[in-house]
């Protein structure tokens, strides 16, 4: 299968170096791989460059926009820019941090799983963080999630539901697509990728309340929103971000921000909540 990678990239000298070095080390290789260097005023531009030298599959796209990092809109709006370069031609369409190092098999484990089911729409492995010397799993949301650091997905599935939303939650409304349009998605637990900066690391205040507005967009409303927050407030043991996300959420609905999702599709996403929330209280 033939696999294309685009990876956003602002400022990230200090990583994206192990990035591509992890890539050209796979044991099945990306056919194209697109970094899109959103801005940065560091050395990214240069680093890439040295590895499209010496690896005629990697390219770099220049794009400038604003510097403030708002979760999901910057990000995907700089993935937009490297995927408006590539061709048809591929199996799988990936979108990658900058900031990670793959194991040498990691696409060649991907690949695997969406030749072995036509169904798998989408497929990815665990994110793992350093702390006091150790790797341990960046356990933010359910093992049945792939991080919006590495998802892969197959390319019927990426054109059904529409790509990639930009703004905070399109990991999140990417996989309740694929649920809705009949797709499987697989999470790999023996795939462990180090995850060198931490998730969130760069958010300004400015995008305390995207959260809440994120579960409006989702179609969620409130009660599984207020659930979901206080999960999530509890996971990244930060209390009164509960009370961030839910003004987040009224925010939004004050504002009547329009959903992500068509009306069939709230409801389904509404149903698909609370059936796990029910399997796991039950």
């Amino acid at each position: 299968m033939k696999y294309y990678i685009v990876i956003p990239a602002h400022n990230e000298e200090a990583f994206i170096a192990l990035t591509l070095q992890s890539l050209i080390s796979q044991t099945v290789l990306p056919k194209k791989v697109v970094i899109v260097n959103d801005n940065s005023t560091d050395k990214t531009e240069e680093i890439v460059l040295a590895f499209a030298k010496e690896h005629p599959f990697i390219s770099l796209v220049n794009k400038t926009s604003s510097a403030i990092h708002l979760p999901g809109s910057k990000v995907i709006q700089a993935f937009q820019k490297g995927l408006e370069t590539l061709d048809e031609d591929y199996d799988v369409i990936v979108k990658l941090d900058s900031d990670l190092i793959l194991p040498d098999n990691y696409f060649e484990t991907i690949t695997q799983h969406f030749q072995s089911d036509d169904k798998i729409g989408m497929a990815g492995g665990f994110c793992y963080i350093e702390k006091n010397g150790d790797w341990v799993l960046e356990n933010l949301t359910d093992k049945d999630h792939i991080r919006g650091a590495l998802k892969a997905y197959r390319k019927e599935t990426f054109k059904q539901i529409g790509g990639l939303k930009p703004q905070m939650g399109w990991d999140t409304v990417d996989e309740l697509l694929c649920k809705f349009y009949g797709w499987k998605i697989v999470t790999d637990s023996s795939l462990k990728v180090k995850h060198l900066k931490p998730t969130g690391a760069n958010y300004n205040k400015t995008a305390r309340y995207k959260q809440g507005e994120a579960f409006y967009t989702l179609g969620y409303g409130f009660w599984i929103t207020a659930i979901a927050s206080a999960k999530l407030s509890f996971m990244k043991k930060k209390p009164f971000l509960f009370l961030d996300y839910i003004k987040g959420f009224w925010k939004a609905k004050s504002a009547k921000t329009p959903l992500m999702v068509t009306p069939e599709q709230a409801k389904f996403i509404q149903n698909y909540r609370l059936q796990k929330m029910k399997e796991k209280l039950f």
